[in-house]
């Protein structure tokens, strides 16, 4: 039922997302009001709720544009989802951020296939990448992305591979424009920033290694899904999915680096991992299979939510 209930992009599935994030995004937010109610402080939570839908329909975007999906709204229920695995990244203003700027990058990167403008394309992904940098620093390991990205469709130009460079000298004048114009802070803390650390002993309690956990193994699963089926998908979309593998296994390392560790960290993981699992439900042939893995995806994110809540 669940899954043919989302098997088409209809006006219903998205406004049952869209109420879905609504209601977990003020639910999590009244049980953690801090008693402000200036008006920078709501702008905030609406800049935050705003980049959530936003992130959630690029994401949408890029598997219709590119042919990743039959047309389901698999993606965006699966990134309400694992938001819910997650709950304190709604009150994580620059990990939210971040992770738009990152999408906005993929947007780019993986509609280069099509070679259309790829020096442009290169380009704006590079600068949305180190714009990204600047409110979390080691999504900077997102460039990565864009040289893969160069190896698979545009290696042959070699001014292609100096882009990136070219787009990190423009972004880095900026941003000390920026902050000698309004705040010189900016730039110690962003240096600040630039610190990492490997030990992974940040749980406050039992739910959040438990979230954490059932989120591994729902990664996993979905990844050897697609790392397994991969030769039996249409060949012109596998630098597509190699690109999403990628782009999953850098949200990792982010994560594992990042000096100051939580569970918002892999908010990084979120669009591709839902990628993924849009991937496979939609390769499963079998209805009962399909409802099967989103109902314990719903139970799994429920169960996330209200237990860290």
């Amino acid at each position: 039922m669940i899954a043919s209930l989302f098997r088409k992009s209809t006006p219903l599935n998205y406004s049952i997302v869209i109420i879905g994030v609504v209601f977990f995004f003020f639910l999590y937010q009244i049980q953690h009001a801090t008693g402000e109610n200036s008006l920078w402080y709501f702008g905030m939570k609406f800049l935050s709720l705003s980049l959530i839908f936003a992130s959630l329909f690029i994401t949408n975007f890029i598997v219709k544009k590119n042919g990743l999906s039959k047309d389901s709204a698999y993606t965006v229920l699966a990134y309400l989802i694992f938001l819910q695995f997650f709950p304190s990244v709604l009150d994580n203003q620059n990990l939210i951020i971040s992770n738009f700027f990152v999408l906005l990058s993929m947007r780019r990167l993986i509609s280069l296939h099509s070679l259309k403008a790829p020096k442009e394309k290169i380009f704006d992904a590079s600068l949305w990448i180190f714009a990204a940098a600047i409110f979390h620093f080691w999504a900077i390991l997102f460039i990565v992305l864009v040289f893969i990205s160069i190896l698979f469709h545009a290696a042959r130009d070699y001014r292609n591979w100096f882009l990136p460079f070219i787009a990190f000298f423009t972004s880095v004048t900026v941003f000390l424009l920026a902050a000698f114009l309004f705040d010189e802070s900016w730039i110690g803390n962003l240096i600040g920033n630039t610190a990492f650390n490997f030990r992974i002993n940040y749980f406050t309690n039992n739910y959040q290694n438990l979230a954490l956990s059932v989120y591994a193994t729902v990664a996993l699963f979905f990844l050897v899904s697609l790392l397994m089926s991969l030769s039996n998908r249409p060949l012109i979309l596998h630098s597509s999915y190699k690109k999403i593998i990628s782009a999953f296994f850098i949200g990792i390392v982010i994560f594992v680096v990042s000096p100051i560790k939580s569970n918002d960290l892999v908010i990084f993981t979120f669009a591709p991992l839902a990628m993924m699992a849009t991937s496979h439900i939609e390769m499963t042939e079998v209805k009962w299979q399909r409802d099967v893995i989103l109902g314990l995806l719903i139970l799994f994110g429920l169960f996330g939510f209200f237990s860290q809540l």
